[in-house]
């Protein structure tokens, strides 16, 4: 199978549903003339012209607004933001318009809508643009929300983003965009709602998402080389979360670690942790534990960084510490 770096793989994807449903469109900063700002919608533009992949103002609640009126009338927009950080500018148009508008209309007006683009941490970028945003975004009923770490999941699961009819949050890494992968080049489809187990395990099992992926899969081999065998499930969805494959995996482990970039109040981990106690405590031979980001902004100098952000060495601590405890 051909390696595809992962903005490519959501290029090909973006592509392959402009061409099959003309009311498919993309709306941004950057993304027609300068081919992005990651370089992942090259040569759309020649592609599709200008009425159809659309270059805006920074003006992120202006333009989301416009792409959630085109929903409502009949449109399927693609809104990139360059940054979720900077999508915070157009939270009304997400949380007040377009995950309310099927309800309040009585399921008259739909909002088939993506807004996508790359989320949290990449480097030495400061407080104001290092923000993990998936556990914000999923607390607001009426959207989905898509987190992938591969070009392969990144393809499928934007198509199928796309075709859904709700509002869909879909999260890149900026540090991943030229990562490769193996990606067929026939048409597919990933389930939204549906997480991956990337690895099959007997004694621990570990949850993470998006560039934290790297970290678990990165903790699983350095367990293995001790005898310790970690299942590693990657959850691609946030919302729906797959709360079936976690459970299946701790009733074989009995063990639950969970890693994300988030900060740690309120997070995906959270609510992981109280759903798979109330479904399996049962199960748990070891109290379900988890690493995060500090809780604390990111600040920009390499060595706050660096102790800032979940590593392997200190996942790899975590998980024999749950190991050998008792709940």
């Amino acid at each position: 199978m051909r390696q595809i770096a992962l903005r490519e793989a959501l290029r090909e994807a973006m592509q392959e549903e402009m061409r099959r449903d003309e009311r498919v469109f993309l709306m941004g900063e950057e993304v027609a003339e300068y081919n992005g700002a990651y370089k992942v919608s090259q040569g759309m533009l020649a592609e599709f012209g200008e009425k159809r992949v659309i270059d805006s103002p920074i003006a992120e609640l202006g333009f989301s607004a416009i792409a959630v009126g085109a929903a409502q009338n009949g449109l399927r927009p693609i809104v990139e933001f360059m940054t979720w950080n900077f999508a915070v500018l157009a939270l009304d148009q997400i949380l007040n318009t377009a995950s309310k508008m099927l309800a309040m209309s009585g399921g008259q007006v739909g909002c088939p809508i993506v807004f996508r683009g790359a989320n949290g941490s990449a480097g030495q970028l400061g407080a104001q643009h290092s923000t993990a945003f998936e556990s914000m975004y999923a607390n607001i009923p009426g959207i989905k929300v898509i987190s992938v770490s591969n070009p392969y999941d990144a393809k499928g699961l934007l198509k199928s983003a796309i075709r859904d009819d709700d509002p869909v949050v879909f999260m890149e890494s900026e540090l991943m965009y030229g990562d490769k992968g193996e990606v067929p080049e026939e048409d597919y489809l990933i389930p939204i709602g549906k997480a991956n187990v990337v690895r099959e395990g007997t004694d621990i099992t570990v949850v993470s998402f998006n560039k934290m992926m790297k970290v678990a899969l990165g903790a699983a081999e350095e367990l293995a080389k001790e005898g310790i065998s970690a299942e590693v499930i990657d959850l691609r969805t946030i919302r729906p979360l797959d709360w079936f494959t976690i459970l299946e995996s701790v009733k074989k482990t009995n063990r639950l670690v969970i890693v994300e970039e988030q900060w740690p109040f309120a997070s995906v981990s959270s609510e992981i942790t109280y759903r798979i106690q109330k479904e399996g405590f049962d199960y748990l031979d070891a109290p379900i534990r988890r690493i995060t980001s500090a809780d604390a902004p990111m600040h920009y100098a390499p060595n706050l960084v660096a102790a800032y952000l979940p590593d392997v060495s200190r996942t790899v601590h975590l998980m024999k510490e749950v190991m050998y405890m008792r709940k």
